[in-house]
């Protein structure tokens, strides 16, 4: 996947710049988070494809880094969530159990396949997973998504070197948990927030896609609107459509509107300091 990427944007930059083509570590970080974000099983074909249609249309037709608006690796993944539905949504794979886990282990044969994820599981069958495997990542999911503890000791470390905005990260989760809240203890959803935000791939993608600095606003007050309009769209998703999983979404429709929202937000911040 990620030697795919790299030749996308080689070939774009080439055919941009000629002789003077020049590849930008980015690509390899919106490679390795594509990748992180797709079922284990997924066929190399599949993966692929996703990563070149991600790196030329999210990012290689606005101009290449720092042009784009959505994010590149959730633009690959959208396409082929959409493309090839049967490999995104149905094949998921069994944890392993027990120490070391699939620290050692790659593979566990067939019989390791199983047909839903604690969000797929909970829509279906009204079944919720238990809090400890949804925290610690004993559960089927994405190759990223899984364990909450190692997404929240990264998020943490992000913010600690200041690599991501706290600010989104805080407001996404938020948003989610108050509009949960209401729709649970209205009775209109099965799920309380705290499954809500440990299962799927919720954090995972607030941690490492929502808070892009490329496509995410640059003002301080647009991050907190921006972010909220992530999570509350992600809940709406979630509880309302046909898909379990609905921060994917969420974050594209996020990146459509970050230009506007910064312009607003800086004009009416340039009014108020005329009027004062």
């Amino acid at each position: 996947v990620t030697i795919a990427g790299a030749a996308c944007e080689y070939a774009i930059m080439r055919y941009a710049n000629g002789k003077n083509a020049k590849v930008s570590e980015a690509v390899l970080v919106t490679c390795f988070l594509f990748t992180l974000t797709l079922p284990p099983a997924t066929p190399y074909w599949v993966a692929v494809i996703g990563i070149v249609f991600g790196v030329f249309f999210g990012k290689g037709v606005f101009g290449g880094f720092g042009k784009n608006i959505f994010n590149p690796a959730l633009v690959g993944r959208c396409f082929i969530y959409i493309s090839f539905p049967s490999h995104m949504t149905i094949s998921w794979t069994k944890p392993f159990s027990g120490f070391p886990g699939g620290f050692l282990r790659y593979f566990a044969g067939m019989d390791a396949v199983t047909s839903a994820t604690p969000m797929i599981a909970l829509k279906k069958t009204g079944e919720a997973a238990g809090y400890l495997e949804l925290f610690l990542g004993n559960i089927s999911g994405s190759l990223g998504e899984t364990s909450a503890l190692l997404i929240l000791l990264s998020a943490a470390y992000l913010v600690y070197t200041k690599t991501a905005s706290w600010k989104i990260m805080l407001s996404c989760s938020a948003s989610l948990i108050i509009l949960n809240s209401i729709l649970y203890f209205s009775g209109i959803v099965k799920h309380d927030p705290l499954f809500s935000v440990l299962s799927g791939g919720f954090l995972f993608a607030v941690v490492y896609m929502a808070t892009d600095p490329v496509s995410a606003p640059s003002n301080e007050t647009s991050k907190v609107i921006y972010g909220a309009l992530i999570g509350t769209v992600a809940m709406v998703i979630r509880s309302f459509s046909l898909f379990a999983e609905g921060i994917m979404f969420a974050i594209l429709i996020g990146n459509t509107f970050a230009p506007l929202i910064d312009k607003h937000v800086k004009d009416f911040e340039a009014k108020r300091k005329v009027a004062a």
